[in-house]
Order: structure tokens, then sequence, then C-alpha cells
């Protein structure tokens, strides 16, 4: 049907959002957000956290509300208090530091991001040194480079690849933060085969299957939108991503915080809108997002075909909790 067909009586076009599946929470972000809601219940507040929890201004504000105190340095947390580590990870020192000064720890790494972590200690007791593909300043990448205290070496692009200097190369194995974009890895890793013939590779690539599975859905919808819009936190890697695939592919693409962000601009002449959300941003802000653009003008929604995530990762140990119900949080 053509958008003459679509146009209301006004001339306006009618505009169709195609939602992204799957999109939003991972188990891991889940998981993360449930050890300090869990931990709450049990200890009460405050409960500290070391760096946002996940990359979500809603969540992390929402948290905060409830009483979590969010840090970067263990020195702002008293001494006895019950301690969280985000979802990124931390590094070998941060742990260490965490337990001399005597907290209560729960760690909410994500799964995903730990098994990295194994595998780097696992390699460089046999002698391996590292390659990093990630971005700097990001806190899963400190976290994941900091396992060691040295001989793991950081590259961004294809050029970082030809300027690298391990100090050998016959037991050189390469890693990646778990939130890059699929694509852009790929190039990177065809990068290194090429200057390091032996370097070994992880047996299951680094990169989580929420960020593929988000990925994946956003290429297959690209081509059927006029507009994309990622629902994310800037600081959110994966979110991020989202926007860049979709522009990659030469779909407009915005990235929004909240539904306060959007611009009716970016919808003038949109018939259909697509609409995503990065791994640690809940529905609830989805949903926002709909009823802004249903404000805009008149709008159907309907979801894409896609995967259906199953994935679920168990709680550290000591977070049950006994008759009291967990609050139910909108996803």
């Amino acid at each position: 049907m053509s958008a003459s067909q679509h146009a209301t009586p006004t001339g306006t076009p009618a505009k169709e959002i195609l939602l992204a599946e799957p999109r939003g929470f991972c188990a891991g972000v889940d998981r993360a957000i449930e050890i300090v809601e869990r931990a709450l219940l049990k200890f009460g507040a405050p409960i500290y956290v070391r760096h946002e929890i996940v990359h979500n201004t809603y969540v992390v504000n929402d948290l905060k509300a409830r009483g979590a105190i969010f840090i970067e340095e263990l020195a702002d947390v008293p001494p006895g208090a019950t301690l969280v580590f985000s979802a990124h990870g931390v590094s070998q020192a941060v742990q260490q530091e965490a337990r001399a000064r005597g907290f209560s720890i729960f760690d909410a790494t994500c799964p995903l991001v730990s098994k990295v972590h194994v595998e780097v200690a696992k390699l460089a007791k046999e002698g391996y040194e590292f390659l990093m593909i990630g971005h700097k300043g990001h806190p899963e990448v400190e976290g994941t480079m900091g396992q060691l205290l040295e001989g793991i070496y950081l590259v961004e692009d294809v050029a970082d690849v030809a300027r690298v200097q391990p100090r050998q190369t016959e037991k050189l194995a390469v890693v990646t933060q778990t939130t890059l974009s699929v694509d852009d890895a790929a190039s990177i890793l065809a990068a290194i085969r090429q200057r390091f013939p032996l370097v070994r590779e992880p047996k299951q690539q680094d990169i989580c299957y929420a960020t593929q599975n988000r990925q994946d859905a956003v290429k297959a919808l690209a081509g059927q939108v006029d507009v994309l819009i990622v629902v994310g936190s800037p600081t959110s890697s994966n979110s991020n991503r989202l926007r860049e695939l979709a522009q990659r592919l030469g779909t407009p693409a915005y990235m929004v915080d909240n539904a306060d962000e959007l611009q009716p601009q970016w919808f003038a002449t949109a018939t259909r809108v697509g609409l995503t959300a990065g791994a640690s941003a809940p529905e609830v802000l989805v949903e926002d997002v709909i009823a802004r653009i249903q404000s805009l003008s008149p709008v159907t929604v309907r979801k894409m075909d896609g995967l259906e995530e199953t994935v679920k990762f168990p709680l550290p140990k000591g977070l049950k909790l006994e008759p009291v119900s967990i609050q139910k949080r909108k996803k």
C-alpha cells in the first residue's frame, strides 16, 4: 500500500511503528539489576555500587531512589558496607582493594564478561599475551585488561593492529569487549589474523549473544523503515552500536535516553518508524517513546518476527529472599 493510501484527512502520512525483536534487557542486565534490588531488600539501604550498575540513566536513577549509592572510588564506601560490582566487571586491583577494606561484596559482573576474565587468567598462566579489541576507557575494557599487570594490549581499530607491539607472537591470543559492533570486530580480527597468523581466537566469539541478536534485528529492520529510533543512554556501548549500524545501512537513526528527547521533525516524512532498545534499556522507556510518537500522529504498532531469548543467569549466593517477594519492575 502506498503512502498516499495511508494518508489521513489532514494530509499527514499515517505511521507504523515496527518494533525490533529482540530488544531491551538482556539476561546479564536483568541479573545485575536484580542483585541490587535484592541486596536493598535483604540488607536495607544504603547499598553501594561501584560504577553505574548498567549504562542506563532511568535504571540508575530508579535504584538511587530506592537507596543505592553509586561510587567510582572504594574510599567513598564506609567500612563494613555492602558493595556491588557493576555488570561490566572490575580489575583484580579493585577486587583486592574491596576485600582488604572488608566490604560485603556481591559481584554483578555479567557471566559472559566473567568468561572472558577466566580465559585471560587461564591463558596468561600458559604464557600468552593478549590483544583486546575494545573501546578505551569503557569500564568493561578496564576490567578485562585489569585482570593482568602486563601483557595485554588494546586495539580499537585496524590502524591500531598495525601499530601494536607485543613482546612475543608465538603465544598471542585475542579477546574482545562483549558489546562491540559485530562487523567492526570482524574487520579488526581479520587484520589481526593477517599480521599475526598464529593468534589464538576464542572458541566462541566474546561478543555476547544479546549484542549479536540486537544487531541482527536492526539489520533486518533497517531496510523496512524510514527512520530508526534506538532507546539507550549515551554511555551504553551496545546502544551506540545499534544506531551506527542503522546509519551504515543507509537508514537515518537517532538514539534517545527517553521520550523527551524525540524531535518531531525526525518523523515528518516517515511512513514507517523502526524502534529498538539497547540491552540496558527497560521496556517502559520504549512504551514512553511509542506514546510520544502516537501523540504526533495516528500510528499503529507491529512487532517484527525475531528470536525469543530464554537465557537466564543464576544469582550469587546470599541473596535469597525469604517470604518477601521482590518488587516487580517494568522491564
